[in-house]
């Protein structure tokens, strides 16, 4: 009898000690407050009052470093923000070694950011974000390597220059758009003249070609009735009309 009067009082006992641990989830055990074992996921059984569980996430969690002003080398104060993703390998280890991994990592890789950014010049940190993100990841990871971390990748995202260094930005980039323009003119009617220059060879090669182009040209142009046009005609035409006629005249 004593043992059925039991029954209700061991199934509450047994119920209260049961947990589950979800499959991207790993269970610290604790026992009398020392670390014992590490559950893996499905339904597990603790002790109650003697065992406690720490359940802790394994996916990969993102964390956003709020925007903050950070010093170039060069003297040039930027407004900097970035997004760290990280991953717990070691759930005993996240558990045991640091109090609250995510803000930990978030403090670590503000300060990590703040000493890279705060060691290179403006253009470099325009220029190459990779690199710079990979030398912050490296510092983080290797910092977090004991509380059982990986920082899988840091990602800067918005940089917030002053408004006078905006401004000079934008005067060096219209600069530049204006001299590849002239580049390009250049090189445009470099091309042209050196067709040009062929052109005038072969015409000048065929008795009276030049003429003959000379008269096409003037004979395209429709000028206004009420004005009068102008010809200053060169004396190859001349020559070419001469050798023109001395052709037709041979071949009469």
């Amino acid at each position: 009898m004593e043992f059925f009067g039991l029954l209700p009082f061991v199934f509450v006992f047994g119920i209260a000690g049961l947990r589950v641990v979800d499959q991207y989830e790993r269970g610290v055990i604790l026992t009398l407050g020392k670390y014992t074992s590490t559950r893996q996921p499905g339904l597990t059984w603790i002790f109650p009052g003697v065992q406690r569980m720490f359940k802790i996430d394994l996916r990969i969690t993102t964390l956003d470093i709020p925007q903050q002003e950070v010093i170039t080398k060069d003297n040039v104060p930027v407004g900097i923000n970035a997004v760290v993703y990280f991953q717990v390998e070691n759930a005993e280890f996240a558990t045991l070694n640091i109090q609250n991994y995510a803000l930990a990592v978030s403090q670590y890789a503000q300060a990590a950011l703040r000493d890279v950014i705060g060691g290179i010049e403006l253009d470099a940190l325009l220029s190459e974000r990779e690199k710079i993100s990979d030398a912050i990841k490296k510092i983080v990871d290797e910092a977090t390597n004991s509380w059982g971390i990986n920082v899988t990748d840091i990602k800067i995202q918005d940089l917030e220059l002053p408004a006078d260094m905006k401004r000079v930005m934008a005067k060096q980039a219209e600069s530049e758009r204006e001299r590849r323009a002239v580049i390009i003119r250049a090189e445009g009617e470099f091309s042209a003249s050196q067709k040009l220059a062929e052109a005038a060879g072969v015409l000048s090669g065929v008795p009276g070609g030049i003429a003959m182009r000379t008269l096409q040209t003037i004979e395209k142009i429709n000028p206004d009735p009420s004005k009068t046009v102008i010809f200053a005609l060169p004396v190859e035409f001349f020559e070419g009309m001469k050798t023109m006629s001395e052709y037709f005249r041979d071949k009469k």
